[in-house]
């Protein structure tokens, strides 16, 4: 039997240095567990010399990422360094030289996931990618592992806490989006590019993910629909609130006759539910399934410490196999590879909802009656309505909630309504989760 693990960690940046510090820290625990200890071999960065608040032994920094992945008393490769081609380059060199991979690159997965995964199942070795969704949360373990034996009916994910930590301050204080966007940018919990957080890309990526480990199916990111968080206002979270909503970007997944639903976009949802009260820059995941029901994953989304503790998990969970001679007792990506199958993905259009539509109109006799009418032609039934005061002449808010309707005929209504006269400006959409009343 192995008397240690060897690991190699490529990338010394936020995540490298929690897994560094938690592999070092907690080194005693960690050995007792695995039955050996993990020995941190080598850790490779282009910049060896910035103070990360950790200390290494002699001879373990180095500027060269080949003398990870070429030594041979390192078993395990950490990939870290974000980003596409390198990460790839990267990733498939350490699992053509035999070594198991580990790795929190969402975004390379999300894209270039089948590949990697063909790559490690033909190679007989492991890819741990834990901390790629939800931080610390283990979401993904607890969907190969802890729920292998239920039909995963939908996914509910609050998993950018960036987008969460917006809308939890314009939902607490009533401040306008790009108002809070500057304070969270200079409170660190944005990027100065925040693009992908805001605009739903990276909730898309976690989703991809989710959706290939609870269905067995390869998706793409590009084919999921997102939609993101700018063009939410404080009138519609205000209007949310008097409907008995919370307003959150949510990664939605669900299996509907074989075929597969996968969205990103922002959803009222009651507010006494419990994702609807996850706050500020935690992430939360509903999962549900059929023999269990309801299960809600909660924590940290990001940051150094909560994601290395998830590589960590990932390189305990390896060890251990390698020690009892396991490798590939959980497949790659949940399901045997031989036995994954594409199922078709719904188009937006084809999905069905209740919604919330805020109008901004003329205040003049019939517009009312147009717009119930344009939504009945189209088959839509309206549930409540909402119209304050009264400025004859002037622009008026007039705000629907539907019962379930399919995203085809309110996109074709709203066209239609948006076209005429008394509309001034393109009419608020958003989607509504909850029981149809």
């Amino acid at each position: 039997m192995k008397s240690r693990i060897g690991v190699g960690i490529i990338g010394f940046g936020t995540v490298g240095t929690g897994v560094a510090k938690t592999l070092l820290k907690n080194a005693d625990l960690i050995s007792r567990r695995v039955g050996v200890p993990i020995e941190l071999v080598r850790v490779a960065d282009l910049d060896i010399t910035k103070d990360r608040g950790v200390t290494v032994a002699p001879g373990v920094l180095t500027t060269d990422a080949k003398q990870v992945l070429a030594d041979p008393d390192i078993d395990i490769v950490i990939e870290l360094i974000g980003g596409y081609d390198a990460a790839k380059r990267i990733m498939l060199e350490a699992i053509a030289a035999g070594k198991h991979v580990v790795t929190a690159n969402k975004a390379l997965l999300a894209l270039h996931g089948e590949e990697i995964f063909a790559a490690a199942t033909r190679k007989g070795v492991e890819l741990g990618f834990e901390a790629s969704v939800g931080g610390g949360i283990p979401v993904l373990r607890a969907l190969t592992e802890g729920l292998a034996g239920n039909a995963i009916e939908s996914i509910y994910g609050i998993i950018n806490g960036t987008s969460n930590y917006i809308l939890s301050r314009m939902t607490q204080e009533g401040h306008d989006f790009q108002a809070v966007l500057t304070d969270a940018q200079q409170a660190g919990y944005a990027e100065a590019d925040p693009t992908f957080d805001v605009a739903g890309v990276d909730s898309a990526h976690k989703l991809a993910i989710l959706v290939n480990l609870a269905y067995g199916t390869p998706v793409n990111f590009k084919d999921i629909y997102t939609e993101g968080i700018t063009n939410i206002t404080p009138t519609d979270i205000a209007y949310a609130k008097q409907f008995g909503y919370t307003i959150k970007l949510l990664g939605i997944a669900k299996c509907v006759n074989g075929e597969i639903e996968a969205r990103v976009h922002p959803t009222m949802l009651p507010s006494t539910s419990p994702i609807a009260q996850v706050e500020d820059v935690y992430n939360a995941i509903q999962l549900v399934g059929d023999a269990v029901g309801d299960v809600v994953l909660y924590g940290r989304g990001a940051g150094s410490m909560p994601t290395g503790s998830a590589v960590v998990s990932d390189v305990i969970a390896i060890g251990r196999n390698i020690l009892k001679g396991a490798i590939g007792r959980v497949p790659v990506a949940s399901f045997q590879q031989d036995h994954r199958r594409p199922l078709r993905l719904r188009a937006m259009e084809e999905i069905c909802s209740l919604y919330y539509l805020r109008f901004t109109v003329v205040d003049r006799p019939g517009v009312l009656a147009q717009i119930a009418g344009e939504l009945g032609r189209c088959g839509i039934s309206i549930s409540s309505m909402v119209q304050q005061g009264r400025r004859e002449g002037q622009t008026v808010p007039v705000v629907i909630k539907t019962h379930m309707a399919k995203e085809r005929d309110v996109q074709t209504a709203l066209r239609e309504i948006n076209r005429q006269p008394f509309v001034a400006e393109p009419t608020r959409l958003i989607r509504v989760e909850g029981r149809d009343e």
